[in-house]
């Protein structure tokens, strides 16, 4: 199958050229009877800003799954945290159908774990990790601190895809 005839993924049809930091829906799939929301976790403004480095992209993903993992009312629909590839942000995967609404107050408390974070970031070792040694934890407090105050006071036009 060429590269030209493939259909584009729904991803790339967003204008990255309008996006602003926010949180938002970036898909619902159905699996079965199941609906998995992908949430759009955009920390910086695509091509307009730079990019976060990975040493505390890595340390946020630690520290977001680590937090998302052990919280009570969340944790067994928590299906993957993780880096977008153009390091702008991160994608959250929850089983059930949410809006940005309903995991505003979710995404606020785990990035202000990550703000808050001291000590050593969990999995942080060359038993636990493929690459432990990248990471960052002054920078992911900084990103952390950054994101969670632009969730604060976030509106609508951070909560939905731009138009």
């Amino acid at each position: 199958m060429g590269g030209n005839r493939m259909e584009k993924i729904s991803s790339f049809t967003i204008d990255h050229n309008r996006l602003q930091p926010g949180l938002y829906v970036s898909r619902q799939d159905k699996i079965g009877q199941e609906t998995v929301t992908t949430f759009d976790l955009r920390l910086t403004s695509p091509n307009e800003e730079p990019v976060m480095n990975t040493a505390e992209m890595h340390t946020i993903e630690h520290l977001a799954a680590t937090y998302l993992r052990n919280e009570p009312n969340w944790k067994e629909r928590v299906l993957y945290f993780g880096p977008m590839g153009c390091r702008t942000g991160f994608y959250l995967l929850l089983a059930g159908a949410y809006t940005s609404q309903d995991v505003l107050p979710l995404v606020k408390d785990c990035f202000r774990f990550v703000a808050d974070f001291q000590g050593d970031v969990p999995g942080a070792s060359a038993k636990d990790c493929g690459n432990y040694l990248d990471m960052n934890l002054p920078m992911a407090n900084y990103w952390g601190k950054k994101y969670g105050a632009l969730l604060e006071n976030i509106d609508e036009s951070r909560l939905v895809y731009p138009q």
